[in-house]
């Protein structure tokens, strides 16, 4: 397995360590639940250097991105992020991706662990006379989430961070050591990425962990990273998307330019004209029980009619949510599902997401008393 920046300091930590996408990583420190509540009412570190980065440069960047992605990108300001779709010829998707402009003739795009080197395989075939350039391996990243993260990064670095907007980037210093950090995230909750060389990013980690102490700052892992992407209803590779899987029957319709010549582009024209059999909906359990990812969901005889992409107890609603795949005239907010949890039908309904937002997902501090 390959191993982190950051591999060592979690080992010290106490981290208990699993495979994920290939790689040695923690899955949580001390608990899930105290993990999940400290990014929603205070602030949590991430190691998320996992994930790739694979960099268009020269004149064709901008052409060969706007190929690529679902929307366009290469009218990017620089310092600024989009979120967007590599997708196929049949209009399933390669991978979802962030996209930063970094130079007038040079973008990258940050993509799924799992997907490093497929992406990077098929943005070489798609590139067009750019340059590509795949950085993931000399990158740190640490994710920095929760309502009090302006606060600690106003500790250990000299930028106004707090005043960057949302899907927008400096370059500045952390902790001593020159960084990227961008306003995006994962978690549903305001916070940074913080892009940095993989050399920095123990001492830059080490730094937050000592500043943040007082906020009540907790590492934290995988566990609770996917309990709260899932409360914040985005998707993960591999579970709401894959290479079958259209953008637009996954509600990702505000990220696609449906009118664009981007690869794929026809193909998702087509199968919407053709009528998607199915559309991706948030649930929530009115039983007892855990939706997991692959569990079937039933229709009123019984007989399974879609899947489970996602599912776990919320720690913030102190009920069990999940994301499924149901036949369109079922996915209506209050639509009433069941869920085979081992077989056994638990009575589900159909509620709007995200699950939680807001203050109450930790986009801005608390009031103080």
């Amino acid at each position: 397995m390959k191993q982190t920046p950051l591999h060592a300091l979690h080992e010290r930590l106490g981290a208990r360590m699993v495979e994920f996408a290939g790689h040695h990583m923690p899955v949580q420190y001390s608990s899930i639940k105290q993990e999940h509540a400290a990014v929603r009412e205070a602030v949590g570190l991430f190691d998320v250097s996992h994930m790739g980065q694979i960099f268009l440069a020269g004149e064709a960047a901008g052409p060969a991105a706007d190929r690529l992605c679902s929307r366009r990108v290469s009218d990017l300001a620089v310092g600024r992020v989009r979120y967007a779709l590599l997708c196929n010829e049949s209009g399933g998707v390669v991978d979802d991706v962030t996209v930063y402009r970094t130079a007038a003739d040079e973008l990258f795009l940050c993509v799924n662990a799992a997907n490093v080197d497929k992406d990077r395989a098929w943005v070489q075939e798609h590139a067009g006379g750019a340059e590509v350039r795949d950085e993931s391996e000399a990158t740190g990243l640490l994710a920095v989430q929760g309502p009090l993260a302006v606060e600690l990064l106003a500790r250990v670095s000299p930028a106004s961070l707090g005043t960057l907007a949302r899907f927008a980037f400096e370059r500045c210093e952390v902790a001593g050591a020159p960084a990227l950090v961008s306003r995006t995230g994962y978690t549903g909750a305001d916070g940074f990425e913080l892009y940095c060389a993989a050399d920095d990013a123990e001492a830059v980690a080490l730094a937050l962990l000592r500043e943040g102490k007082e906020l009540g700052l907790l590492p934290v892992g995988l566990g609770a990273r996917d309990t709260l992407r899932l409360e914040a209803a985005l998707p993960l590779y591999g579970h709401e998307l894959d290479d079958t899987t259209s953008p637009l029957e996954a509600g990702l319709d505000a990220f696609v330019d449906e009118a664009g010549d981007f690869i794929g582009a026809e193909a998702i024209r087509r199968r919407k004209r053709d009528g998607h059999p199915r559309r991706l909906v948030g649930f929530a359990l009115d039983g007892r029980g855990v939706a997991r990812d692959g569990y079937p969901v039933a229709g009123p005889d019984g007989d399974p009619v879609g899947v489970v992409t996602s599912g776990a107890p919320s720690p913030t609603l102190g009920k069990s949510i999940g994301l499924a795949y149901v036949p369109p005239a079922m996915g209506e907010s209050g639509s009433q599902l069941d869920i085979l949890v081992r077989g056994r039908p638990v009575p589900a309904r159909v509620v709007d997401t995200p699950f939680v937002k807001g203050v109450r997902a930790g986009r801005r501090p608390p009031r103080k008393a």
